[in-house]
């Protein structure tokens, strides 16, 4: 099983949809999808939170015009969230073994992640 995070916390599945698109975190960008036409899901892997290929690849998918859900999978941290949310991610699914170790507390505080980021900071 998998729990689904959002900006408000955790969330069980409620996709039932079946126009998913899965894309490997070990996609090189010219074997991207180049449509995305009647697609309500991209799910974009990630093998372990060590690996960030996914952020880039949430940003390429964004790049080419994709306007539906785009969801993280895999082993990703709380403290990833932000950067999540700014490659374009609107969800996160994490398995259930990391939710019991980072509680929806952990990742509520960091749905902020408008709000707070380091370049905000250094312009000021």
């Amino acid at each position: 099983m998998s729990v689904i995070i959002r900006d408000d916390g955790f969330h069980d599945e409620d996709y039932l949809g079946e126009a998913v698109i899965d894309i490997a975190h070990d996609t090189k960008p010219e074997a991207m999808p180049g449509d995305f036409t009647g697609v309500e899901l991209v799910r974009v892997g990630f093998p372990g939170f060590s690996d960030g290929r996914g952020f880039t690849l949430a940003r390429l998918v964004r790049a080419k015009g994709y306007k539906g859900r785009l969801r993280a999978v895999g082993p990703i941290i709380a403290d990833q969230y932000a950067m999540a949310r700014r490659s374009g991610f609107d969800e996160v699914e994490i398995p259930d073994d990391l939710a019991a170790r980072q509680p929806a507390d952990q990742w509520i505080f960091r749905a902020d992640w408008q709000e707070h980021d380091y370049r905000s900071r250094l312009k000021a």
